[in-house]
């Protein structure tokens, strides 16, 4: 009897190393020289994503801890045109249904709870074209002091977090930024950093949190688009002083809440203290809550 019970604690404990085992690998790109732009395309069903600048001449490290693997990543690269292509493509083959998937957004309590792990380290020896598809998890972008010429990014039910650094910005005009998430949270923290000619952002079912209080001259020309079906918008303006326009379009089930500094023009639209038709470097925002709040300041 005590030696089938020693033989079931060992096989109980050989059975929990394996579900924590985790596979660890490596993607990475070495430097190129004769290299103008680099497009990226980056997939994954599951986990949790860090993008941000590496410390590196590479222009891609992409690091990664998969569990419960079925199958491994795929990675490809290549260069034509003086214009690096790479791509990562991880497939779910575990066959989550959506109530899985909701559930798994819904109870996780910590980062470990998406099951994989992904760092995509980018150099800023390089521009980007960047395209990232999230399905389940947390998705961290910090493109602070990084190249970037297009972002845009998909998820099923993944929140997305962008992120500049003070005195980090851009280091080039950026054509597009783009966020649209079926289930979950945007959040955008020194997002004028970007400059950008068009910044959307559109959730079905969720929160647009974003933030473009700047102190200082770099505001641009520039169209900010924030649709939510059924949830909220929290946007932190410019500093008035700044010229910029904001149209909303609500219904009846649809509370705002617009700054007192802001002057209306028509019932659904307001404008800054610097704002002037003229001014050649207006922001146009444009707002659009179906169901919940929106909470300009």
């Amino acid at each position: 009897m005590l030696n089938k019970l020693c033989l079931i604690l060992i096989l109980s404990s050989c059975y929990c190393l394996a579900v924590k085992a985790q596979i660890i690998k490596e993607f990475n790109v070495e430097e190129q020289q004769d290299v103008d732009l680099v497009r990226l395309d980056f997939s994954s069903y599951k986990g949790v994503s860090q993008i941000k600048k590496m410390y590196s001449s590479d222009p891609i490290l992409i690091h990664t801890h998969l569990s419960k693997v079925n199958i491994l990543p795929e990675f490809n690269y290549e260069i034509n045109d003086r214009v690096l292509h790479a791509s990562l493509s991880h497939h779910n083959v575990e066959n989550d249904g959506f109530g899985k998937g909701l559930s798994s957004k819904l109870f996780a309590n910590s980062e470990g709870d998406f099951d994989h792990t992904w760092e995509v380290g980018l150099s800023a020896n390089y521009a980007y074209d960047m395209d990232f598809h999230f399905g389940i998890g947390k998705a961290h972008l910090d493109l602070s002091g990084l190249n970037i010429k297009k972002c845009k990014v998909k998820t099923a039910t993944a929140d997305v977090d962008l992120h500049y650094m003070e005195d980090a910005i851009n280091g080039v005009e950026m054509d597009t930024l783009m966020v649209k998430i079926n289930m979950g949270t945007v959040k955008g923290v020194n997002i004028a950093f970007a400059k950008a000619d068009q910044m959307i952002f559109d959730v079905n079912y969720g929160k647009v949190d974003l933030n473009f209080k700047e102190d200082f001259d770099i505001l641009k020309p520039c169209n900010i688009s924030a649709t939510v079906g059924a949830g909220s918008v929290n946007i932190v303006l410019p500093s008035s002083r700044y010229p910029y326009i904001v149209k909303i379009k609500s219904t009846a089930m649809c509370r705002t809440s617009v700054p007192s500094y802001l002057s209306s023009i028509d019932k659904e639209t307001y404008a800054s203290k610097g704002y002037h038709e003229d001014a050649e470097n207006i922001m146009t925002f444009e707002i659009d809550v179906s169901v919940g709040s929106l909470t300009l300041k």
